[in-house]
């Protein structure tokens, strides 16, 4: 191991907290350890790990700006096996590599790209939540925020049909793959090595759909844009923002709203705050709980001196609750304004997919308000992974606008 990851690395007269930030206990109840780092200073040294944390919101945004002394292009996992096999993709690469490559992938992303299939996933959105009104109590994961990633966004990336069935499964293990040392990471490894087999022999160019995100990577290809080998491994670069994060988001935004009544009702009222309500669920439970880096030279974050090699977590989840940045960091509220939130990340690295999870997510929220007059929710069942926060499943309940009790 290097020096950087090695728990038995000491450091000495610097702020510590000696808990595994992956472990079962704190991807449970994480907000009181992150208020602790917080608590404890700009940058705090994890024992367990053997690495720093960095939590509040400043010191966060200024870390992310940052991207010549925080390096991605030595992996952003806190292991070193997967930092061993992971640079040269959009997320653990650096510039002039970086700008490259998001070039690439970001392409089909953007606001201008995502109008041609804005009326599709806004109608797709409203027969799902009508056929959901009409039932009444559902799985809030698997029946809705499953939905548009699996049957429209899936079809978008492009890739063969066979196999697709697999890629939920795929994403959730390239997240835990990007966390510590432990049972969950090892687990993950024979899974990406599956989807990359998949990727290399079945998401062939004669397999993929014609017009999808993974043939306009093929062409890139063929322009000289990327290299051929480039292909397969940006196609999985597709897999994080259009699968996981945003189900997990949409997971909490329904979960908030039905736990919220008053929200909902203000919602309601307000239809214009829905872009709010979205923000402030992604900063409130930030679906990505925090990568690494690795710092290019000595440096230092608040008052804290940070060796070169060293590498830190930058937690996207403590910043977002930073009580020196908002009031009630805890609480939710659609009418918060928010420009500075880091649920989607800054920087070069911000999430390539953000608009489209927010157009999801609009469509979705927006074909709610029109329909649903109340959100019951039961008891969430917590997925267990090392960088996803997220629901495995969520009892819902509509009750239907019109009606005076809920269908089903």
């Amino acid at each position: 191991m290097t020096a950087a990851t090695s728990p038995s690395v000491v450091r000495d007269d610097v702020p510590a907290y000696d808990v595994d930030i992956y472990s079962d206990a704190v991807i449970r109840d994480p907000y009181p350890h992150y208020s602790r780092i917080r608590e404890l200073g700009a940058a705090v040294w994890l024992p367990a790990n053997g690495m720093w944390a960095i939590g509040r919101h400043a010191d966060v945004r200024a870390c992310l700006s940052d991207h010549d002394t925080f390096r991605s292009g030595m992996g952003v996992a806190g292991n070193d096996r997967a930092n061993g096999i992971a640079p040269g993709n959009l997320l653990a690469s650096d510039p002039p590599l970086h700008e490259e490559l998001r070039r690439i992938v970001a392409a089909p992303l953007s606001l201008r790209a995502l109008n041609d299939v804005k009326d599709r996933i806004t109608e797709t959105a409203d027969a799902l939540v009508e056929r959901l009104v009409e039932r009444g109590s559902f799985d809030g994961m698997a029946d809705l925020a499953q939905y548009l990633p699996v049957s429209i966004v899936s079809e978008l990336v492009g890739m063969p049909e066979h196999g697709r069935e697999n890629m939920l499964r795929w994403a959730s293990a390239v997240f835990d793959m990007l966390g510590g040392a432990n049972e969950r990471a090892e687990a993950a490894f024979p899974v990406i090595t599956e989807m990359r087999a998949y990727t290399v022999n079945d998401a062939t160019r004669e397999n993929v759909r014609p017009g999808g995100w993974v043939e306009m990577l093929y062409d890139a290809a063929d322009q000289g844009l990327i290299r051929p080998e480039q292909v397969q491994m940006l196609m999985r670069d597709y897999l994080g923002p259009s699968l996981d994060t945003t189900i997990y988001a949409t997971g909490h935004l329904l979960y908030l709203l039905g736990t919220n009544p008053d929200q909902w009702e203000r919602l309601v009222q307000e239809p214009k705050l829905v872009p709010n309500a979205i923000n402030e669920a992604v900063r409130l439970e930030s679906p990505i709980r925090g990568f690494t880096r690795t710092v290019a030279g000595d440096t230092v974050v608040g008052d804290v001196a940070i060796p070169a090699g060293d590498r830190v977590l930058i937690l996207y989840a403590s910043a977002n609750r930073d009580e020196r940045q908002w009031d009630r960091p805890e609480t939710f509220d659609v009418g918060r304004v928010l420009i500075d939130h880091v649920g989607f990340g800054h920087g070069i690295h911000a999430c390539a997919g953000m608009q489209l999870a927010r157009l999801e997510m609009r469509c979705i929220l927006t074909a709610m308000v029109e329909r649903v007059a109340r959100i019951e929710v039961g008891e969430p069942v917590l997925a267990m992974n090392n960088v996803l926060r997220g629901y495995e499943r969520l009892p819902v309940r509509f009750l239907k606008k019109g009606g005076d009790r809920a269908v089903g």
